[in-house]
């Protein structure tokens, strides 16, 4: 299922698809299979004939086709995948979705940019396997159009129930992955960010014993010493040092930050405007030396935590967290393009997004395993690209004939940048999202020439 040629990896993924007729599991099928080959290209670009192209649009048009159906069967391959491993990271996050197209406007909702915007929310738990440094698959994702009626309506969050907020889903994925892993679920561990710092979600995962990582939004009230979090953690003594890399964004440059580290058990008080006893868990602070405005990360968890290496254990789940937010960048930017759709109503664009959400999680596998050079330079490059595509590959960035020996996955990697003009300046062996699948494109596009030549060498 990870790495795969599209068509036996859309097999493998949609199989199992409930449509209602077989015959349409089949065309969810080989559609998955021919979008995966031409990543980030339309329907009409993908498909090669006027009867697929056809028959592609009837699909995504079909009212009787549930967009949950299709999703449930990318979930179930997903269940299936982890059962071989012991230990999983679910790393969430929530991303918009704009559309400018203007037929389904009506149909969609605002997102956080501007209240005129047209787009859908869309939250999402991708499983990751630290043991393998592997990502598994999509195990959950939830969307939704806000009420534009609601736009700016914040300050009357207080008077609504907490099952009828928009941060109620932290709780609702936690419901939804437990559903669909039944026991599996003990070894799974949900990595969010500061938004899932919430007590009712705190208070939800530890009465269910449902394991997790949650970084603090606010110096929480704690029955402990100082009686504020962030006050208490500065009277931690020093559990030794980590550094960690921070990767480049926008304006800030990457860099690597050393850190102090400082655990404790902690039990956080329930704020003055809600009920409920307090909830015992661990906290975990990694804090930047030298500069009062470097890196501070204050982690609460329940996790076992009395040891400096569980410690340092809780701060590696947690530094896989962009992970999730690496997934919207080959769901959106970087690779399938999501927000380029021009569907005629919010079903149709649906059954698109869905399906366009798991060839973003291969486009995150394939570029998992690419990263990965010792890993990836024991695996074939053959699970990817076909023999004629690696060979054409090689004589165009090598320049030289082809070897009997199947190059390595980590070669096809690079070779696409490189493809794309990408060279290596900064010394990372990391090619980005834009290079990567540049590459992919112009290697399909030297694929169809060759495909081309030949059939007009036949002809004559």
């Amino acid at each position: 299922m990870f790495v795969s040629e599209p068509s036996v990896w859309a097999q493998s993924v949609f199989q199992s698809a409930k449509l209602g007729d077989l015959r349409r599991t089949k065309r969810l099928v080989q559609l998955a299979a021919q979008l995966a080959a031409h990543t980030g290209q339309s329907i009409v670009q993908s498909l090669s004939s006027s009867a697929d192209i056809e028959a592609a649009y009837r699909f995504v048009r079909n009212e009787h086709i549930s967009p949950a159906a299709i999703a449930e069967a990318g979930f179930a391959a997903t269940v299936h995948a982890c059962e071989a491993f012991d230990c999983l990271l679910a790393l969430e996050d929530t991303t918009s979705l704009e559309f400018s197209h203007q037929s389904v406007a009506d149909e969609l909702g605002h997102t956080t940019s501007h209240k005129n915007s047209s787009g859908l929310e869309a939250h999402s738990v991708l499983l990751f396997a630290p043991g393998a440094q592997q990502v598994v698959g999509l195990i959950e994702q939830h969307r939704w159009a806000r009420d534009r009626e609601a736009h700016g309506q914040k300050k009357q969050r207080a008077k609504r129930a907490y099952e009828e907020k928009e941060s109620y889903k932290w709780q609702r994925a936690s419901q939804a992955m437990a559903t669909r892993l039944g026991p599996q679920m003990s070894k799974v561990i949900s990595v969010c960010d500061r938004e899932a710092d919430i007590i009712e979600y705190l208070r939800y995962k530890t009465d269910t014993q449902q394991r997790f990582i949650v970084r603090s939004m606010q110096s929480r009230c704690i029955e402990e010493d100082q009686n504020k979090l962030y006050a208490f953690s500065e009277t931690l003594h020093s559990a030794g040092e980590r550094v960690v890399q921070v990767q480049q964004k926008g304006g800030r440059k990457a860099r690597a930050a050393r850190c102090d580290i400082r655990f404790a058990a902690v039990t956080v008080q329930v704020p003055a405007n809600k009920t409920g006893q307090p909830v015992p868990m661990f906290y975990v602070g990694c804090q930047e030396k030298d500069t009062a405005d470097g890196l501070c990360w204050h982690l609460l968890t329940n996790e076992v935590v009395t040891t400096a290496r569980q410690a340092q254990h809780i701060l590696e789940c947690y530094e896989r967290r962009w992970l999730i937010e690496d997934f919207h960048k080959s769901w959106k930017t970087g690779g399938t393009q999501v927000e380029n759709l021009r569907m005629q109503s919010k079903d149709n664009l649906e059954r698109m997004i869905v399906l366009l959400a798991f060839i973003a999680t291969r486009i995150q596998q394939l570029r998992c395993y690419g990263r990965q050079a010792e890993q990836a330079k024991n695996l074939s490059c053959e699970s990817l690209l076909s023999p004629l595509a690696w060979k054409l590959l090689w004589l165009k960035t090598e320049k030289n004939k082809p070897p009997k020996q199947v190059p390595s996955m980590h070669w096809a990697y690079l070779n696409l940048g490189r493809l794309a003009g990408w060279n290596d300046s900064k010394r990372t062996g990391i090619v980005g999202w834009e290079r990567l699948w540049e590459g992919w494109f112009r290697l399909q596009t030297i694929l169809e020439g060759y495909h081309l030549a030949l059939s007009l060498e036949q002809e004559m």
